[in-house]
């Protein structure tokens, strides 16, 4: 017991005790600030509702490989995405049905596929709830399309572009009455501003958000083939010509040039990319100057309130 006794005050004494403790507190402190920079990975998160399950549930978003699976619709989002044809291939239906029989307008076919694209988005995908809208947004598509005509689909109860099978078919402006129940009727959660100057940050179709998909699609998303050469592009682009312009719009509208608003096929696979960056360009501008409206507006209140 006292030779025990004398050897730790030895220990102590010459500082053997204390350099045994400085590298484990070292390593410590080591893993503590390694861990708060470490950021956990997010993950594809499925939404229920109208929308099919993720085969990447669980996963980061990833890019998408040409294939069986490839994306047959919303291909700005190919590059990153959660999203696969089990995704894609509904929302292409519902885009059909609205160009070829809801006798909506380009711009409302145009929006409305940018709306449907929401679960392709990357970051709408790691979010567990459904696909969140910014209300402004859901205004700009209640605009275009409160003279198009849709259902109430039996089985999922959500607003549906009419197709040829359906009894009851209304405009939209007869189903709802302004933007937010119009996306919530058609199966999304709505972010609302709650008060001026609320940017809706985290909601899909802000005009940060729609900046940004223009931005991608502008650098060149592989829209189509570009090895794609020889006699069957030829036969195709001959029968293309020879096609009635109801059948060219379904073609369009079915992916082949991937922009849902075009109503004539051109030859050069430019323009359809061109088109859809200028669709979605004038949505975020007309998105700002009704922020700039209403902000001036609410200035205005102000001044009298205080007055």
């Amino acid at each position: 017991m006292g030779i025990s006794l004398q050897m730790g005050r030895r220990m102590k004494r010459s500082g053997v005790g204390e350099d045994l403790r400085v590298p484990s507190l070292w390593v410590v402190m080591s893993l503590l600030l390694l861990s708060s920079h470490v950021k956990a990975e997010e993950v594809c998160v499925s939404k229920g509702g109208k929308f099919a399950r993720y085969s990447s549930e669980g996963k980061p978003p990833r890019k998408v490989s040409k294939g069986a699976k490839d994306l047959t619709l919303c291909r700005v989002f190919r590059r990153k995405t959660c999203c696969d044809v089990a995704q894609t291939h509904p929302a292409l239906i519902t885009i059909r049905r609205l160009a070829l029989t809801g006798e909506a307008t380009e711009e409302c076919v145009q929006l409305w596929e940018l709306l449907e694209c929401s679960i392709c988005d990357p970051s709408v995908g790691v979010q567990p709830e459904l696909p969140l809208i910014c209300a402004s947004f859901c205004d700009r598509v209640f605009e275009a399309c409160s003279s198009a005509y849709f259902s109430m689909d039996a089985i999922s109860q959500v607003l549906i572009p009419c197709g040829t099978n359906e009894i009851i078919c209304a405009r939209a402006s007869k189903w709802v009455s302004n933007g937010t129940e119009l996306c919530k009727a058609a199966g999304f959660s709505v972010k609302e501003s709650t008060y001026l100057g609320d940017e809706e940050f985290m909601c899909y179709g802000s005009k940060a958000n729609l900046d940004s998909i223009a931005d991608s699609w502008s650098s060149g998303p592989d829209i189509t083939e570009s090895s794609e050469k020889g006699t069957a592009t030829e036969t195709f682009m001959q029968q293309m010509k020879e096609m009635p312009l109801i059948k060219k719009v379904f073609w369009a509208v079915g992916g082949m040039v991937l922009t849902a608003g075009l109503l004539v096929i051109s030859k050069r696979k430019g323009d359809s990319q061109r088109k859809k960056l200028a669709a979605i360009q004038l949505a975020a501008r007309r998105m700002e100057a009704q922020k700039s409206a209403s902000s001036a507006k609410w200035k205005g209140k102000g001044r009298r309130l205080s007055d």
